[in-house]
């Protein structure tokens, strides 16, 4: 019935396309809008219509659409770093005019850090939104001199990490597995290399990155924080380019062509580290066969079909690889996207995608040695494969319509193990499981005048838990109990649907324009999220276990509350804003004591399910103009969860709830051929769980928490500073091109900042309590990076 619904819904959107908008004698110009040095589509460029006081901004593909009444009329089209372009129209007929841009000249004073529109965090609807450019960011400090975009995203308000060498990142009040991470829209389900140091996204292949943590536009769904969107660069249409650097820890190199008289380009980018390559002189016998690497390969091809018509087949395939001696662990991310970009008329534009997602591990020992007599082999996966439809309407240059829909099939394998002892094999291995999420969209984007403008929809996603499988029955538990009671479950067969569940999901965004350079905001947003990540540790790690909603495990789902100020001064040379947020979750997953999530067949009974709330304030100023650019920013905020049987019943805070975090990032050009940069960060401790007491048995001492209190106590506070120096090189290393050198000092001050605090008897007075601090990075580490580009 609530399919019913919704398709009358969508379909009555699809009408009103066959509907004028309007009086008659009206007609539309649209067309796209490209890098002249390169022929990659830009994303929101602002095509603003002198004549009319009204224009839009470029979708993801560079495209834009213009419906206005007949006559004469100016088209300007601008964007932060590149030389505005003025064209002249006269408008009796629908009109196709794409236009190619130039970037401003190497030789302005004025550099920028920013290449959205210009006021376009006051106008535009969204909030709790954040990009961060590429070239920005390879001007910042990076550990080990590698530009990595998911370490300088955490420098932004409202996002934090559970520590050094943690894995992901969380937003506002959400773990990990709640934000959506999207390669070309296929989504990564781990986004690290090196156990959290660097993330799986080549630099060298990134276009454009965008953080929505609010006001989440219905298009998107399958998580509750936040979506990371990262767009792949298309390839040089232009000509041959080849650019990558040579680092301390790993290479990289990137290879962009045209071909087809520039019809289609290409670009290829691999990496691989070498850190086991340099360490060999230096290992001794036993540690002679070790392994410890990672590499990753990107690449993306497009082809222009004929005016309407444009293909995309975009992929990427990395792996990590830990182990010595008969010892062996690797994971690691496939995806493929293929996409079609077909425009139906001027006003209508469909992309449709297909895409294939793989992350798996390996943990084993004699894995490739059948003849041993000892030998254990475990494998795990988890297979995304969807195709979405996605339509917009441009009905007026105010009225933007959008719609489409979603099928993802889930096929999981949550442990193939086999274990083999003295010759004897015995077979651990947990049953596949399947599942298939649905949904269906529409939204609006409507400018009721030049100082309101709301954008509002709905979804609507479905999710089947499919056969065959086992569901088991599970009792209540109470206080004290460690593991809830498991009773004989029930069998299903193939094609059986074993559970369902369905959510509608409402968003809403409004934009109230105080003056030409200031506005409020405020959105609200239900989203929901099918797939958990089961991990109990104080962050996560590969081996943590993927899992599908089920009769057992209910969906998790979230709504979030925002209001902000923003405001630019001095002629778009500052930015400044103020949010406001909270956030209620529910259906979230916490564990038993002492509870076993690995090939755990009654894992269900050893999961607890409460609830959470996330609140706070995020301030941000930005100054996106002149020799010194860079940001400042400040969050507080609580994290806090209740969950029954835990902590008496009373609201705790969460693992990753930092009440403090403040973070700067400052960019200075020097000249031509110096620039300086430094970030600075310090946050609060994250929580920890200590005894409250302690007990004798035997002779030693056994801790305790009497009050069985979670989280009742927090680590150190964390803060660092990092600095880093960039050479634009005399003599190029291929005698063309561009080269230069980075030379970067992360953790200046030699702070060892602890990721955890744990107690234990004092070695030399078993009966004496000590609190250890484990610190990952513990001193300084000066790099140095050549990078080049020809």
């Amino acid at each position: 019935m609530k399919y019913k619904v919704l398709c009358c819904f969508l379909l009555l959107g699809i009408f009103s396309i066959s509907l004028p908008a309007e009086a008659q004698n009206r007609h539309t110009v649209s067309g796209y809008v490209k890098d002249q040095s390169n022929g990659e589509g830009l994303i929101g460029v602002s095509v603003y219509v002198r004549e009319a006081s009204t224009g839009v901004v470029t979708n993801a593909y560079g495209f834009y659409s213009i419906t206005l009444p007949a006559g004469s009329y100016t088209l300007v089209f601008s964007y932060i770093g590149f030389q505005k372009v003025t064209k002249s129209i006269s408008l009796d007929a629908d009109k196709t005019e794409s236009i190619e841009m130039t970037t401003e000249s190497n030789e302005l004073q004025e550099v920028t850090v920013s290449t959205q529109k210009e006021d376009e965090n006051v106008r535009s609807i969204e909030m709790s939104v954040n990009k961060v450019e590429m070239k920005t960011i390879r001007k910042m400090p990076a550990l080990l001199g590698e530009v990595d975009l998911i370490r300088s995203i955490q420098l932004l308000p409202g996002v934090t990490s559970v520590g050094e060498g943690a894995s992901g990142f969380n937003v506002r009040g959400g773990d990990i597995s709640q934000n959506l991470v999207l390669l070309d829209e296929a989504p990564v389900y781990n986004s690290s290399h090196l156990f959290g140091f660097f993330s799986v996204f080549n630099p060298d292949a990134v276009k454009d990155v965008k953080l929505i943590k609010g006001g989440i536009p219905a298009q998107y769904g399958g998580r509750i924080s936040s979506i990371l969107d990262v767009r792949m660069k298309e390839g040089n249409s232009k000509k041959r380019e080849i650019n990558g650097g040579i680092g301390t820890i790993f290479s990289r190199l990137t290879y962009e062509q045209p071909f087809a008289k520039g019809k289609g380009s290409f670009i290829v980018a691999g990496r691989r580290s070498y850190i086991d390559i340099l360490a060999k002189p230096f290992l001794n016998s036993d540690l002679k066969d070790s392994r410890f690497y990672f590499y990753d390969l990107t690449a993306k091809v497009n082809y222009q079909l004929g005016n309407k018509d444009t293909f995309y087949a975009s992929g990427y395939f990395g792996k990590d690889v830990f182990g010595g001696g008969d010892f062996g662990f690797g994971w690691g991310n496939a995806t493929a996207t293929a996409r079609w970009n077909h425009i139906f008329s001027n006003k209508l534009f469909m992309n449709l995608t297909g895409f294939y997602s793989n992350y798996d591990y390996s943990l084993g020992q004699n894995q490739n040695d059948p003849s041993a007599k000892d030998r254990f082999d475990w494998k795990s996966k988890i297979i995304s494969k969807s195709i979405k439809p996605d339509f917009t309407f441009y009905i007026t240059p105010n009225n933007q319509l959008t719609f489409g829909g979603q099928y993802i099939y889930y096929d999981t394998r949550p442990g193939r193990a086999t274990a083999v002892s003295e010759g004897q094999s015995t077979d651990i291995s947990l049953d596949p499981r399947y599942a298939d999420e649905s949904a269906l969209y529409i939204g609006n984007e409507q400018k009721f005048s030049d100082r309101i403008s709301l954008q509002y929809g709905i979804r609507y996603s479905y999710f089947r838990s499919l056969g065959p499988g086992t569901e088991y029955q599970y009792a209540e538990i109470s206080k004290g109990q460690r593991k809830r009671p498991v009773f004989p479950g029930n069998q299903y067969e193939k094609g059986d649907v074993i559970k369902s569940y369905g959510n509608w999901e409402p968003r809403a965004s409004l934009n109230i324009g105080l003056t030409s350079n200031a506005s409020i905001k405020a959105s609200y947003n239900r989203t929901a999220q099918y797939l958990h990540l089961l991990s109990n540790t104080a962050a996560s790690s590969p081996l943590d276990v993927w899992t599908l909603s089920s009769v057992n495990i209910r969906p998790e789902k979230a709504d979030q509350v925002a209001l902000g100020w923003f405001q630019n001064f001095r002629d778009n040379t500052y930015e400044a804003s103020i949010e406001v947020y909270y956030k209620k979750l529910y259906n979230q997953i916490d564990y038993v004591p002492g509870s076993d999530l690995l090939l755990n067949r009654f894992v269900a009974g050893d999961l607890l399910f409460g609830k959470g709330r996330a609140y706070g304030a995020e301030f941000y100023v930005k100054k996106n103009k002149g020799k010194l650019t860079g940001w400042v920013s400040y969050t507080l905020s609580r994290t806090e969860r209740l969950v029954e049987t835990v902590s008496n019943n009373e609201w705790f805070p969460a693992r990753f709830d930092k009440p403090h975090n403040f973070t700067s990032v400052a960019i200075y050009d020097l000249n031509k051929k110096w620039s300086l940069s430094a970030n600075f960060t310090i946050t609060s401790g994250t929580p920890a769980t200590f005894p409250t007491n302690r007990y004798e048995w035997g002779g030693w001492p056994i801790a305790n928490n009497y009050a069985g209190s979670r989280n009742n106590n927090r680590i150190p506070a964390y803060h660092r500073l990092d600095l880093a120096a960039t050479l634009k090189a005399k003599r190029k290393l291929f005698r063309s091109g561009e080269g230069e050198w980075v030379l970067s000092v992360y953790n200046v001050y030699n702070r060892r900042n602890p990721f955890s605090v744990y107690t234990r008897s004092n070695e030399d007075t078993p009966l004496k309590t000590e609190a250890i601090r484990y610190a990952v990075i513990g001193s300084f580490i000066p790099t140095i990076t050549y990078n080049f580009k020809f």
